[in-house]
């Protein structure tokens, strides 16, 4: 395997835990490389193959039984017929790790399917590499790795960022989001992906979307719903236990790489992101989705949310683990200011939550502020899980 995955651990762990995996994960996120690195002495079958897809769907009996001691199904919500057979076979057996199936992002977790695996299945999220996942990922800069996201492919092989995203793009436009929906005015939807592009690291305001757009809300709302299945975005949801109306309850949006993000904010050169206006936002979009992904190598995940009142005060992220919570506030500077802590001191005039307060900045050094306040340099957000 080209570059170790921190996630390894937690496949080979569901492996002995339940007779079948599905691991899902945004395209070319490195699903497949994974799977036949740690398995492979099982068969591998990818359903975007147009023979194997047909014969998985005509004789889906046939198909399953010339495999019967396990397989790799890659992509397998392309044979959705498939499900129900499984079902029997996986409830007929005790064997632990038969099947490992794979799919793009959140595709596996439509209701038919979930309803006929359910029990049967452990399913596991896998993402593009995090900063701690890159090979001598300190001899770059933050926002280096912001340009070039976290794509295997780009890494790998020293792929230019500018060609690799839009075409990726385009790809999940044409091959996922489509087969998920008939889009009939692709141009518009290609316009809507750009136009969401700025509000990243904002709530979703469907209304102001849908009316910069000419689009009706229900499209809007669909439209986010599609692209947060195939990946493309993460929705962070907000914390409001017990503050009634004085606290905002919209989701705040990001995408799920920054690579994609700069190729939507037109950005083609590292250099025009230090000065970008939209520099602040790329930055939060990057820590929050490097967390993200930390987390979900995690056998018991926190909880991740964002906090903000009806007045301003914010909180860009709330990670709550059993009874500790840490407040975190991101910011794009280099040099420490006392005042980032401002809004985490004022959280306590709504909360008597006890939490750590936690700056992420783009400095290099790690500082002890005071008890329970600290500063770390984005390169060491994995301690924070």
């Amino acid at each position: 395997m080209a570059w170790e995955r921190k996630i390894d651990e937690k496949i080979l762990l569901y492996k002995k835990t339940f007779r079948a995996i599905a691991i899902m994960g945004v395209r070319q996120s490195g699903k497949t490389t994974i799977c036949k690195s740690l398995f492979d002495n099982y068969q591998y079958f990818n359903f975007e193959n147009i023979t194997t897809q047909k014969f998985a769907t005509d004789e889906p009996q046939d198909f399953l039984s010339n495999n019967s001691a396990g397989a790799i199904y890659d992509e397998i919500q392309r044979v959705p017929q498939l499900f129900n057979y499984l079902q029997e076979i996986l409830d007929n057996t005790t064997e632990r790790g038969k099947y490992i199936l794979t799919g793009s992002s959140n595709f596996l977790l439509n209701e038919k399917i979930t309803q006929s695996l359910a029990g049967r299945v452990g399913y596991i999220e896998m993402y593009p590499l995090s900063y701690n996942e890159i090979k001598k990922a300190e001899v770059y800069s933050v926002w280096h790795h912001i340009f070039y996201g976290g794509f295997p492919e780009v890494w790998v092989n020293a792929i230019d960022p500018a060609i690799f995203y839009p075409n990726y793009i385009q790809t999940v436009i044409e091959r996922d989001i489509r087969q998920l929906v008939n889009i009939k005015n692709i141009n518009l939807f290609q316009n809507f992906i750009s136009f969401i592009a700025t509000f990243a690291g904002q709530e979703v305001n469907f209304a102001k979307i849908g009316m910069e757009l000419g689009i009706d809300l229900k499209t809007v709302q669909a439209w986010i719903g599609y692209l947060k299945i195939a990946g493309i975005i993460y929705l962070l949801p907000p914390y409001y236990a017990n503050y009634g109306k004085r606290v905002v309850k919209k989701s705040k949006l990001y995408f799920v790489d920054t690579g994609i993000l700069c190729a939507l904010l037109k950005i083609n050169e590292l250099s025009q992101l230090e000065n970008h206006p939209l520099k602040g936002a790329l930055f939060e979009n990057y820590c929050i989705l490097n967390l993200v992904k930390e987390n979900s190598y995690q056998i018991n995940k926190s909880n991740f949310y964002f906090w903000r009142s009806n007045n301003g005060v914010e909180i860009d992220l709330i990670i709550e683990n059993g009874i500790n919570t840490t407040l975190i506030e991101i910011k794009a500077g280099s040099n420490f200011n006392g005042k980032w802590f401002k809004n985490m001191d004022l959280f306590k005039s709504y909360s008597s939550l006890e939490a750590k307060q936690l700056i992420i900045y783009t400095g290099n050094q790690p500082i002890k502020y005071v008890e329970n306040k600290d500063i770390k340099p984005y390169y060491k957000m994995n301690e924070i899980l």
